[in-house]
């Protein structure tokens, strides 16, 4: 029994040996793990700071040097190489963001730029396509958290994924993604994918949109400060009490408490964190003023405050604006919280038309009349509502009986499109197909309103006003300005639209340009161009 206890101890004494090994080598593990961690935050931030002093290749050489690169330091060496216009190796590194981080949309977006520079199309469009799966119906995702100071709309992934399609020869499905672009983006400052979508309808290549060269992601600053050394100790402090009878000795007194304290319930705060009252937005609206904010259906804004004029100062998408408030709709924290979230089916179909008609534009403070309660009711709208199904769905107010011209000019302006582009129809009573609407079926039009509703079909067709005619030059026209078209005298030009009653467009000798329409007469026959 004696010797059995022996061999136990032994036994115990050698197991307890390897428990102690095992138990430091883990820490070695753990202090050398961290003490990468530290070495690749320090060069991490080090690099950022040479890109800020504008000496990338430093920013660079350090960024290559670190032994533990994670996506986003990747992704910053990927920036790197494509500012200097190094694709092959700019790839690489692209590559490895997305093998580490295959969610990070940006890394997709930036390898897609940099496959398009490389004039492989078929991969940028992968790419494209891939960082817009990403965005999941989001309309942006906004990096700022994640170190980056950079938003990535998806207005503008689909402005590339228009634009490498038209290098690709597929121009209907490019005027598709712009027309949905188009619909995405909220903000005026998209300028550029009018133009895009302007220069598609001609045919016509517009610029990339880029990520701008210095942005790169950070470091966690608050990481960057726990790199620096500090005094946590601090210096000795004397804390008294103020308590009577309070023998308590810690490093704090004890405070006197309140009795019979009420219970009350804790309200659900949701977007709360937010400054102003939560509204639902009704119905579209554009600004006519700097002051004003433009806004979609849908949106949630922040009213700060609601003037007597009806106008309220409302917060969206981190601005402040002018909004009417008959627009909006206060929307209820309580049931957004309480009800659970119901899924709708998908219905294929028109969608249904508003609950009510947009109300009227408020008066402005300005000059601002004293009137009865009767007459500034706005929720009684004697005009129509008419509902314009195109690439997607607009609704617009007019007053009843105006003529076929006035139509098209709204729908016109607010689909941002030559009117001469568009064609109209209306389900015409007693027949299946749909009617193309004229001067002389706007009666038949407005005698199809139904409960203040009208419902047209809106297509995009060629230039009506001007068809594609041939015209003989009387003289010769030399180039003043980028956009002018230059032939000879005797040159054959196919007219392509008409800009004024001065100028037209037309295509001659493979170009296309504006011209003047004296320097040319109708040809009598089907000539080609010399």
């Amino acid at each position: 029994m004696g010797l059995f206890s022996k061999k136990t101890f032994r036994f115990s004494l050698l197991g307890s040996q390897q428990r102690r090994t095992a138990f430091i080598c883990s820490l070695l593990i753990v202090f050398l793990g961290s003490m990468s961690f530290v070495s690749t935050l320090r060069q991490w931030d080090e690099a950022v700071a040479c890109v800020e002093q504008r000496d990338p290749d430093s920013a660079l050489r350090i960024f290559l040097n670190i032994e533990e690169k994670n996506s986003k330091i990747a992704f910053n060496i990927g920036c790197l190489y494509l500012n200097n216009n190094e694709l092959d190796e700019a790839e690489k590194a692209f590559d490895g963001s997305i093998g580490k981080d295959e969610h990070l949309a940006v890394a997709f977006f930036q390898r897609g730029v940099t496959f398009y520079k490389k004039e492989r199309f078929e991969e940028s469009l992968l790419d494209f396509q891939q960082a817009f799966k990403q965005l999941r119906g989001n309309q942006l995702i906004d990096y700022k958290p994640l170190g980056l100071r950079y938003k990535l709309y998806a207005c503008e992934v689909l402005h590339n994924i228009g634009l490498v399609q038209a290098q690709l020869g597929k121009w209907e499905g490019a005027q598709e993604n712009l027309l949905t672009a188009l619909n995405l983006r909220a903000d005026a400052k998209f300028s550029h994918i009018d133009h895009a979508l302007d220069a598609i309808l001609k045919q016509k290549l517009f610029p990339l949109v880029e990520i701008r060269a210095g942005l790169l992601f950070k470091p966690n600053k608050n990481y960057v400060a726990e790199l620096e050394k500090r005094d946590y100790l601090g210096k000795a402090k004397v804390v008294s009490s103020i308590v009577p009878a309070d023998e308590f000795s810690g490093f704090a007194p004890l405070q006197p408490q309140v009795d019979n304290v009420p219970s009350t319930p804790k309200v659900q705060e949701v977007l709360r964190v937010f400054e102003g009252e939560p509204h639902t937005v009704l119905y579209e609206f554009f600004p006519e003023t700097k002051e004003e904010l433009a806004v979609l259906p849908g949106n949630i804004v922040f009213v700060l405050q609601k003037g007597a004029d009806n106008w309220a100062s409302v917060v969206f998408n981190e601005k402040r604006g002018l909004v009417p408030y008959n627009f909006l709709e206060p929307l209820d924290i309580v049931t957004m919280t309480s009800k659970p979230m119901q899924i709708e089916p998908v219905n294929d179909d028109i969608p249904a038309p508003p609950r009510r008609a947009p109300p009227s534009r408020p008066v402005g403070t300005e000059g601002l009349k004293t009137v009865n309660a009767e007459t500034s009711n706005t929720s009684e709208f004697s005009g129509c509502v008419v509902k314009v199904h195109f690439q997607f769905t607009i609704a617009i107010s007019i007053s009843p009986g105006q003529p076929y011209g006035v139509i098209l000019q709204m729908i016109s302006s607010k689909l941002k499109l030559p009117a001469s582009t568009l064609t109209l129809r209306y389900a015409k009573k007693g027949l299946d197909e749909r009617v193309i609407i004229e001067d002389s079926e706007m009666e038949a039009v407005w005698n199809s309103v139904k409960d203040g509703r009208l419902t047209l079909w809106c297509s995009v067709t060629e230039d009506k006003r001007v068809p594609h005619e041939k015209v003989v030059a009387l003289y010769s026209y030399d180039s003043t300005t980028p956009e002018d078209l230059v032939f000879k005298q005797g040159n054959v030009i196919t007219v392509l639209s008409k800009v004024n009653d001065e100028w037209l467009e037309g295509q001659c000798n493979g170009k296309i340009g504006i011209f003047p329409s004296t320097f040319v007469k109708a040809l009598n026959g089907d000539q080609q161009c010399d």
